[in-house]
């Protein structure tokens, strides 16, 4: 959405409106970011602002008169408008008590988290209301708590994971003051909801530097409270395969990994599981055997713990699953087929788990060049397996369940389905066994009926 939709508002209400842009977007307008929501501000009071803009037909919804908000579609997206406030008392680590409302811009931009989210931009054109230096730390790309941050941190407890976020977002670094308050407001970010909490770790995961969010999680305490299974990872080293521990290769997968959620998550917890399967073997070399199902069941702890969506978790184990499977030039074809069903019994298609395994070959940071050749030569091979479509499942077949249990003359049962498993390990095998001849032959022998 332009700008324009939000001059046609500011028209609705008037010029005693005092119409302005808040929080993020104008953060992202500053550094040239795209973003998706607008956040109005005004001195009218919401019943005000509800008779104004309907009666410039626009649609309005009450969705917080409490707080002094309602949200105004404009565009087809909605847009929230709230009356300049201040907060009352935060009991819960949450919301306000109460709210004041028709107070100043500056008081109601001094309820803010970070200086960077606490600017307005007037809509129309004006001088960038800036009372607390924002657009200065835009500029050092610092992270700053509004005034004192341990009084910030205590009104809401998800700032502190909300700080985290926004450096993994940004590339900004967090202010000393301000990092060293999270520590000290930790039972107050221990009320928040996981539904948050999970909503946050998705976008800091998510962001163009996520290992600056991750270490501030480590530095702060707070990977103890949400994510403990993590702490183990840090400084536990690996063999001769790898460059780094633990902790930092999955840090540089992440950095290789596209922005993706269910691949940034992998990327997280592909490895939880070494730490705790890491043994020493007569030959010094370091092993961790059984890694892969240890970290799919600490995974599953963490999404359950964080009510993860279900579609995320089985993206996520699939590939967790898969990941140390390791296709190379001695496998022949039929092996390549067997791995291409792997994955799609799965769910997995072939971009996914190949954006996930280069991430993971570059992040051991040793025979980079080496792994990315040979990464290259294998997917342009399952690439061809691929083109030609062969037959992946029961489904593929040829001849279906009705056929073959016409040709034995039987009902459905147990020996259906080893019948059609038995059939397709032989497509797999050679494709070209997949025509109705062929595999009536086949069938007819497996079944003894020849």
């Amino acid at each position: 959405m332009t700008w324009s939709p939000l001059l046609r508002l500011k028209a609705a209400l008037g010029p005693e409106a005092e119409l302005v842009v808040v929080g993020g977007a104008v953060r992202d307008e500053l550094l040239g970011r795209p973003h998706a929501d607008w956040d109005l501000a005004t001195r009218l009071l919401p019943q005000v602002v509800m008779e104004r803009a309907r009666a410039a037909g626009l649609k309005v919804i009450p969705t917080g008169l409490q707080h002094g908000t309602v949200t105004v579609i404009l565009e087809d997206h909605p847009v929230e408008v709230t009356t300049f406030r201040s907060d009352g008392d935060y009991l819960d680590g949450r919301r306000p008590e109460s709210v004041r409302l028709g107070v100043e811009l500056a008081e109601d931009l001094s309820r803010r988290d970070f200086t960077i989210n606490a600017m307005a931009l007037p809509v129309g054109g004006g001088e960038l209301v800036d009372p607390f230096g924002g657009r200065a730390d835009l500029a050092t790309r610092t992270i700053r708590a509004v005034g004192d941050p341990l009084q910030r941190f205590a009104e809401d407890g998800l700032r502190p994971l909300r700080a985290c976020r926004f450096s993994a977002q940004l590339g900004f670094e967090v202010e000393a003051a301000t990092l060293a308050a999270i520590p000290q407001r930790l039972e107050v970010a221990r009320k928040v909801s996981v539904e948050r909490v999970f909503t946050e770790l998705d976008k800091l995961l998510r962001g163009a530097e996520p290992g600056l969010g991750l270490n501030l999680l480590a530095e702060s305490g707070l990977m103890e409270l949400w994510l403990p299974e993590l702490r183990p990872m840090l400084g536990c080293g690996q063999n001769r395969h790898h460059r780094h521990d633990v902790w930092i290769h999955t840090l540089e997968v992440l950095r290789f990994m596209p922005p993706e959620s269910g691949l940034r998550w992998a990327a997280l917890l592909h490895d939880v599981g070494k730490p705790g399967t890491r043994t020493l073997g007569p030959d010094g070399e370091v092993h961790f055997y059984g890694h892969e199902a240890r970290s799919l069941d600490l995974a599953e702890a963490i999404f359950g713990r964080l009510k993860a969506s279900h579609a995320l978790r089985n993206e996520v184990a699939a590939l967790i699953r898969h990941h140390g499977t390791h296709p190379s030039e001695a496998w022949g074809d039929a092996a390549c087929r067997r791995f291409l069903r792997s994955l799609a019994e799965d769910g997995l298609d072939l971009d996914h788990w190949a954006a996930f395994r280069l991430a993971d070959q570059r992040g051991k940071g040793c025979e980079v060049e080496v792994r990315e050749a040979e990464h290259q030569v294998l997917m342009s091979r399952l690439a061809i397996l691929v083109t030609a479509a062969p037959p992946l499942s029961v489904r593929d077949l040829a001849l279906d369940g009705g056929a073959l249990m016409q040709l034995a003359g039987r009902g459905g049962g147990p020996w259906l389905g080893d019948l059609q498993r038995q059939l397709l390990e032989a497509v797999l095998e050679d494709p070209g066994v997949n025509s109705p001849i062929r595999l009536t032959d086949l069938a007819r022998r497996i079944l003894g009926l020849t």
